[in-house]
């Protein structure tokens, strides 16, 4: 970590950063959520960050549409690929999201040392993820589609879609 991420991260105080996000975007960030101050972080106006959420964005764009709500105690990390949230998202409590992935095809080396890649996340509009999802690397999720509470997302969910389970696989389709 360079000293420019490290100033970011721990000596900018937190009601500073709610501050600056209300002015930027018209958004609220609790105080009490770790987010960023990052030129790759972008939430759309009347989206809210509740408290103990973490948004990273130091390796890669992350963008929240508008009229978003992020429970407390989400970690949402963006990496090269990117990380995109549609508007009038609901996330629940507890969700992860992250994009990106550890390589782990030499068995002689380390996993750590064998470096990530990245494809990117993409959540459509008006998509409400329960509590406890995980939603993984080259996720694309469809519009209007709910993820039900513990559910592992790691593909493609086509629009309208309820999901359930680890793996998530479709149990209904809303019409």
């Amino acid at each position: 970590m360079n000293i420019r991420n490290f100033r970011r991260r721990f000596l900018v105080p937190r009601w500073f950063i709610t501050l600056y996000y209300f002015l930027k975007f018209r958004c609220r960030v609790s105080s009490r959520a770790e987010v960023e101050l990052s030129p790759l972080l972008e939430i759309g106006r009347g989206s809210e960050i509740s408290s103990f959420t973490k948004l990273k964005a130091s390796y890669g764009p992350l963008r929240i549409g508008r009229d978003c709500s992020v429970g407390s105690g989400c970690f949402i990390a963006s990496h090269r690929g990117g990380l995109v949230i549609g508007d009038d998202c609901l996330i629940s409590p507890n969700v992860t999201i992250l994009s990106s992935n550890y390589n782990y095809r030499q068995l002689d080396v380390a996993i750590w040392r064998q470096g990530c890649s990245s494809k990117g996340v993409r959540i459509g509009s008006n998509v409400w993820i329960g509590s406890g999802a995980c939603i993984l690397d080259g996720s694309v999720i469809g519009s209007g589609v709910i993820v039900t509470p513990n559910s592992v997302v790691s593909g493609r969910v086509p629009d309208h879609a309820i999901v359930q389970g680890n793996p998530a696989k479709i149990i209904f389709t809303r019409r």
